[in-house]
């Protein structure tokens, strides 16, 4: 199983990173979790514009998700071939009317049901995409949001992917004993103090340590956050590899 980061920036894109968006490839099958905003160009530089299987979506906050209108566009007008057959769409439920109220001139209120099979999340569900076995597990945040906890079924490996989430046991389930933990760190530990919206670098790194994963990789950093004192913050209290997500890192599982 392969990761690579598409985006990791958090709540806009900055200089150097579109917003959250992560691919998952094993056995010729392209999983991306997330399409927010500047998502869509960098996809570009890593798989064919045609190429994915599946797309989950952990919320539909615009960091998220918004760059599926672009998608949308790309899929339903696309110039060389004809329309494209549908691809599968996780998202949490009321994901279509959202998606299809975003980008406003619509030609019908069915049409992105075209290029797109809509599935609805569940708390504790979970859905089948190619080669990967995807939990999905309600985390705390503003609006419905979930972790995914992706396992690669032929060879056992977990990537677990938080989404957007402030620290509750949903998470620590989605990441226990995960090979790897892609994990939001959008706060500063003690300046940011608001119940049920992120995490800090020190959250995550507890986080990590209470589920076992084997590697930690902090991400959803935003433009205004000094990731380094995250991820500082991160080692003080998680004894395994820490690093910061960057755009085009690959790992391997």
């Amino acid at each position: 199983m392969k990761l690579t980061v598409v985006g990791c920036s958090g709540s806009f894109p900055s200089t150097e990173s579109a917003c959250s968006s992560y691919l998952v490839e094993a056995d010729g099958f392209r999983l991306l979790l997330d399409m927010g905003n500047g998502a869509l160009g960098e996809l570009q530089r890593h798989c064919g514009l045609y190429d994915l299987d599946a797309i989950a979506l952990s919320h539909l906050h615009a960091d998220h998700c918004i760059d599926m209108c672009g998608y949308f566009v790309a899929r339903y007008y696309r110039h060389d071939g004809g329309r494209c057959a549908p691809i599968p769409v996780h998202g949490p439920p009321g994901t279509e009317q959202r998606l299809t109220t975003a980008y406003a001139d619509t030609p019908s209120e069915s049409s992105m049901s075209e290029v797109f099979t809509f599935h609805s999340l569940a708390p504790r569900g979970g859905f089948e995409a190619g080669p990967f076995r995807v939990g999905t597990e309600l985390v705390d945040h503003p609006v419905e949001a979930y972790a995914f906890r992706v396992e690669h079924v032929p060879s056992g490996k977990v990537l677990t992917y938080s989404g957007d989430t402030g620290p509750c046991p949903a998470l620590e389930l989605a990441a226990r004993d995960a090979d790897l933990f892609l994990c939001e760190a959008s706060f500063t530990d003690g300046k940011e103090q608001i119940p049920g919206l992120h995490l800090n670098g020190r959250e995550a790194g507890e986080t990590a340590a209470r589920a076992g994963v084997s590697r930690l990789v902090l991400t959803h950093v935003p433009p205004w956050t000094d990731a380094q004192i995250n991820l500082r913050d991160a080692k003080a209290v998680f004894d395994g590899p820490v690093e910061l997500a960057r755009p085009g890192a690959v790992y391997e599982l």
